[in-house]
Parts: structure tokens; C-alpha cells; sequence
């Protein structure tokens, strides 16, 4: 959801910037995820879950970390990176009805919002 957010943002302001999404582990886009976010009209369906391994030594600048775990696993960037860490609720280990469930996803894809909204227009 992030590198959804992120990338809107980024065109929105007009920031010229490479968003890359992934992670420490990868189990696929969230179908939930995918769904929440079309409701906002941004579509995830083409996004792809990658390793963070494959972005070492590609020049990266910034990092972002959304949940204790990553922190804690990501490995160490042998270039210069800005790192920001914000924790999220993973709204894919809620339990619950379908709708209690998918309530959590729009709550942490709202949260995920804000955030980026406000990191890209600080940041770049």
C-alpha cells in the first residue's frame, strides 16, 4: 500500500523519484490490500512482492520501514540511506468477519496515506 501511496504522491507533486516495494520475506500482494486500495483508485493489481536483497548497492537513498519486523531483519545498505521507520498494524494478521477484516485493512491504508502524503512533500 505504501509504494501505492508513495508513487500517487509523487506524481501529484510532481517529484521526480524511483519508489521500489519490497520486503524481508515475500507472500504476494494481499488480494485485500489489492481491493481497499482500488478504493482509492490506486491499483496494485500489477505490483509484484520482492526481496529487499535485490536493492542493495542499486543507489538507493531512501529507505522506509513499516513494521518492527522488517526493522529488525533489514539488512544493512553498504551506500548512504536515509532510513524512516513508522510502525503499521499488518491488517493481514487481523482476525474477525470478512468485514471486521477488511475494516482493518482501510484503517492501516488510511494511516499508510497520511504518512506518505506527508513524507513526500517533506522529503523531496
Amino acid at each position: 500500500m505504501a509504494e501505492g501511496f508513495l508513487k500517487h504522491y509523487a506524481k501529484a507533486e510532481d517529484k521526480d523519484v524511483g519508489i521500489y516495494s519490497a520486503g524481508t520475506e515475500t507472500h504476494g500482494v494481499n488480494l485485500l490490500a489489492i481491493k481497499v486500495m482500488l478504493e482509492k483508485q490506486i491499483d496494485l493489481s500489477n505490483h509484484t512482492s520482492d526481496l529487499v536483497d535485490a536493492y542493495l548497492n542499486s543507489g538507493i537513498t531512501h529507505l522506509i520501514s513499516v513494521c518492527d519486523h522488517a526493522i529488525e531483519a533489514c539488512p544493512v545498505f553498504p551506500e548512504k540511506v536515509d532510513h524512516t521507520h513508522h510502525t503499521f498494524n499488518d491488517p493481514a494478521k487481523a482476525s474477525g468477519s470478512e468485514e471486521e477484516i477488511l475494516n482493518s485493512f482501510r484503517k492501516t491504508r488510511d494511516e499508510i496515506d497520511l504518512f506518505c502524503s506527508h513524507y513526500i512533500k517533506d522529503t523531496f
